[in-house]
């Protein structure tokens, strides 16, 4: 079975593809540090639907979320951003727990698993194997 990393790091690869699935790293708003969780959010999403894109899938081809918050008291907040998100038809089975993220400017951290696409992602998308 073929393994395929990409946007590969020394410590991890932001999306992995074996067996008909993609596993991406848990995502947080780079883009956004310390903003709203709304903001933080859809920062994520947009990532997450870039990291799909790349390796011919989608939001709809999601069967997993495991979603990381700061502080559970913006679960509103976050789900009203994901709510828009999903397309409808499509949630996923989800989880969502409240942890101390990995830095104090993150609120929310989003892990996904979902069916790889059929077409194999462009050469310029890999940066690792």
């Amino acid at each position: 079975m073929q393994i395929e990393r990409y946007e590969t790091g020394k410590r991890m690869s932001q999306a992995v593809t074996c067996g008909g699935f993609v596993f991406l790293a848990g995502q947080v708003a780079v883009d956004a540090p310390g903003a709203s969780i709304r903001e933080q959010t859809t920062n994520i999403l947009t990532r997450i639907t870039r990291l799909l894109d790349g390796v011919g899938s989608n939001p709809t081809r999601i069967l997993s979320a495991t979603i990381w918050l700061a502080d559970m008291s913006t679960f509103e907040d976050m789900n009203a951003v994901w709510d828009d998100w999903v397309p409808s038809g499509h949630a996923p089975a989800r989880a969502t727990v409240e942890a101390r993220l990995a830095a104090p400017e993150f609120a929310v951290e989003i892990g996904i698993i979902a069916v790889a696409g059929a077409d194999a992602a462009p050469a310029s998308f890999r940066r690792g194997q």
